[in-house]
């Protein structure tokens, strides 16, 4: 049993028992066989208790470490693992033959689709009728109809593979399929007998279920049909934007002609409008999509000079062909159609974050589709403003007697900062005058109204002046013109010139601010570091992704739409919670409702900073640039506002944004020329002044607005100690009648390369020259001003030579 048990110690990984010899005697000389024991007899004894030890610890440490690999390597044979994979892939190509001979091309649905399209009902936030829009506008023509390089345009812009795959995309389709089970919506990478099969037999919903039959139908299509009639389908009943399906309908919404008129430039214009209609439509679109519409455009005609569809030469004399503008159609006249936009618009990003959708997909989804959409927008607010912009503005413009008047165009949007909501929005004269909307347009500078962003900056990150002082509202600046601004003692080649060149000297933060002292805050930029001002400005609403973190952006150099100012401006108004304008209040299409996103989100800056720039601004309009417009308005009757006034660069634009406690509405005016293809335009001389400014009109239309729609005892709830709305700059005359002069603006820079200009209150006569002394009627920022308030010294060493 001794060697037994050794042998088994040994196997089962426990120690070795202690050696054995034994000698025996040939059997043939009968001797007894003799064992000989080294040790003693004691320790013999306890080497077989030790191995037996060591036996059970070898079978307990097995079981846990040697048998457990054992098992699993094992179960993980190459076999199993190559079986398994096999066996899968045979279960898969079982599973795909028993789809493909369950499903069937289904019969035609191009009718059931177009009886079930309905207009799309849209509501007030009280429930009464806004609009019906959604009249189908259809027509199937004969792809012998359509000329055949304009046919090449759109197998250029979508599947230039089409007339030799078997009709499916294997990589797109697999790749949606994965993004649909995980959640991460839809990619590109359809055929265009996918999307011919999606948009004539299925649907626009983003399931699995949906994805594979789309797989097998467009299969057995590309079988059955041929690639002419696959194409003449797709073309007919793709969605083209203008309400228009099909490309006869769109020849005509865009440029007045059949489709057998097209040219290959036109062709290939409404081949990319696919990707995203109404983005790309030209008369709608912003910069950036004018941009992406004509970088896909060349995209399009390059891909047919790739496959030998178009001659070289001819592509290289192509130019763009701008699109016509649209017809009316009832039901968007006025206001409406801008209306009825921004809430397709935001109904389609919910849809598209919700289910998984492309753009295109989703403007599918909800054009014509019956919904009903109830708008936050308030029926009285909305007649408000639209009266506010014809009794301040377009009711003074004329065209014949000034031909700069028709070059101006108004925007305004209105928001609830507590909620969130958009209750009035003007976009233009009229939305079959003036397709895109003013509201939401996104390519004119902000100006000076990006000031209180620098300074929200500057009180968020505790940033502190080049000799080490905090930056609060009562820190001395040195605001002398052209002042080179520094960083660390060095010049940074930034110097920003004041309006009519003129010396502030020594002044504060808030009187700069009142007065929209250039200089200041072009060194205030340079303080906080201007990777944190555009950090800032972003959190609080602002698209600063393509923007570059430059000391020209102090003067708010760059785009900016009236909607995402009065984002901006609602955040700081709702002490420092973000406010993403909203238009949408409820989605509802066969009894179910789209769950639209709460505007109000998170906390993007501290309250203490938020209501210490809303106390500054209160200087802005009571001993600042806008103090005629408002302050001494006979309409404003107590009203708490703060806001701030802001003109561009060649007179491009001119800005009002402003609040009171309950409500924030931010009033643009764009100088657009008034023929296509409707560049950027000065707005010098119009309405009879010199120039306009935002202390002139957008002021006056935005106080006869929110003075008639505001409550009058309203107070600012301010956590701050700093401020004109707690040390207040000037002596309040509520009698005070407006006198006949306004403050004027200084512009800022067209682009961040040229050479700044600044904004500052001074007088703009509307009969004299714009350098006439200013009346004693309105006070103003003395250059030498020398300020009362405690103060913060020398952040930048006034006085010194720099």
């Amino acid at each position: 049993m001794g060697r037994a048990e050794d042998r088994r110690a040994r196997q089962r990984g426990g120690r070795r028992a202690v050696p054995r010899r034994s000698s025996r005697s040939p059997s043939n000389t009968g001797t007894a066989e003799s064992t000989t024991v080294i040790g003693t007899p004691s320790e013999a004894v306890g080497g077989r208790a030790a191995a037996r030890r060591a036996a059970k610890a070898g079978s307990r440490g097995g079981a846990k470490g040697g048998d457990g690999k054992g098992r699993i390597r094992r179960l993980f044979t190459w076999k199993k693992i190559l079986g398994t994979f096999l066996g899968v892939c045979l279960l898969g190509i079982g599973s795909f033959i028993a789809l493909y001979l369950y499903v069937d091309i289904p019969k035609d649905n191009a009718a059931a689709q177009a009886a079930q399209r309905q207009s799309n009902v849209y509501k007030f936030s009280d429930g009464s009728p806004l609009a019906r829009d959604g009249e189908v506008n259809r027509e199937i023509v004969d792809l012998s109809k359509v000329p055949k390089q304009v046919q090449d345009t759109f197998v250029a812009a979508e599947n230039k593979s089409f007339y030799h795959d078997n009709g499916i995309d294997l990589k797109g389709t697999a790749r949606g399929l994965l993004n649909t089970v995980m959640g991460k919506g839809a990619q590109g990478g359809s055929t265009i007998t996918q999307q011919y099969v999606k948009n004539y037999y299925l649907s626009q919903e983003q399931t699995v279920s949906r994805k594979l039959r789309e797989m097998v139908i467009s299969l057995k299509v590309d079988r059955q049909m041929s690639k002419d009639e696959i194409l003449a389908g797709y073309i007919n009943t793709s969605y083209y934007g203008r309400n228009a399906y099909g490309i006869q309908a769109a020849a005509q919404a865009y440029y007045r002609v059949d489709a057998e008129k097209l040219s290959v430039a036109q062709g290939a214009y409404l081949a990319a409008l696919l990707q995203a209609p109404s983005q790309y439509d030209w008369q709608a679109a912003s910069e950036t999509g004018r941009k992406l519409v004509t970088a896909r455009w060349n995209y399009v005609l390059d891909n047919m000079v790739e496959e030998g569809w178009l001659d070289k030469s001819d592509r290289q004399d192509m130019k763009f062909p701008t699109p016509r503008e649209p017809k009316p159609t009832a039901g968007k006249e006025g206001q409406k159609g801008y209306l009825i936009d921004l809430a397709n618009r935001q109904l389609e990003d919910q849809l598209m974050k919700q289910k998984g959708l492309t753009r295109s997909q989703a403007e599918a989804a909800v054009v014509d589709q019956g919904w009903t959409i109830t708008l936050n927008v308030d029926k009285k607010k909305q007649a408000a403003l639209e009266k506010s912009v014809k009794a301040q503005l377009t009711s003074k413009l004329d065209k014949k007697k000034r031909p700069v008047d028709a070059d101006v165009q108004a925007g305004a949007v209105s928001v609830d900062p507590k909620t969130g909501k958009v209750v009035a929005l003007y976009g233009g004269v009229d939305y079959f005058k003036h397709f895109l909307s003013n509201a939401t347009r996104s390519d004119y500078q902000p100006a000076s109204t990006f000031k209180p962003v620098i300074l929200a900056a500057a009180l968020e990150e505790n940033a502190k002046t080049q000799s080490g002082k905090p930056i609060t509202a009562n820190t001395i600046y040195d605001g002398t013109s052209k002042r080179p601004a520094v960083d660390n003692g060095r010049k940074v080649g930034f110097a920003p010139e004041n309006e009519d060149d003129t010396d502030y000297g020594d002044i504060t933060v808030q009187r700069a601010m009142n007065a929209s002292v250039n200089s200041v805050f072009a060194q205030m930029g340079i303080d906080v570091g201007m990777k944190n001002v555009m950090d800032v400005a972003g959190k609080l609403g602002m698209d600063t992704s393509n923007e570059q973190p430059v000391p020209a952006q102090t003067l708010g150099s760059m785009g900016a739409s009236p909607l995402q100012m009065a984002g901006v401006y609602a955040t700081l108004d709702n002490h420092g919670k973000k406010v993403t304008p909203s238009i949408v209040k409820k989605a509802e299409h066969n009894s179910q409702s789209v769950e639209m996103p709460n505007p109000i989100g998170e906390q993007v800056i501290s309250p203490e900073s938020a209501d210490t720039v809303t106390s500054v601004l209160t200087g802005v309009v009571d001993d600042g640039t806008a103090r005629k417009s408002v302050r001494g308005n006979p309409a404003r009757d107590g009203r708490v506002v703060a806001g701030k006034t802001g003109t561009s660069d060649d007179n491009k634009s001119a800005w009002f944004t402003g609040y009171t406690p309950d409500l924030v509405t931010s009033v643009g005016l764009f100088g657009e020329d008034d023929k296509a293809p409707h560049p950027q335009a000065k707005m010098y001389g119009a309405g009879g002044h010199d120039r306009v400014n935002g202390g002139g009109y957008p002021a006056e239309i935005w106080a006869a607005y929110m003075f008639g729609v505001t409550k009058t005892d309203a107070e600012f709830d301010l956590d701050t100690d700093q401020g004109a709305a707690v040390q207040p700059t000037w002596t309040p005359t509520p009698t005070q009648a407006p006198t006949t002069k306004a403050p004027t603006e200084e512009p800022t820079t067209q682009k961040p390369t040229e050479t700044p200009t600044t904004e500052e209150p001074t007088e703009e006569p509307t009969t004299q020259e714009p350098t006439e002394t200013p009346t004693t009627e309105e006070p103003t920022v003395e250059p030498t001003d020398k300020p009362t308030d405690d103060i913060t010294l020398d952040p930048v060493n006034p006085g010194d030579d720099q």
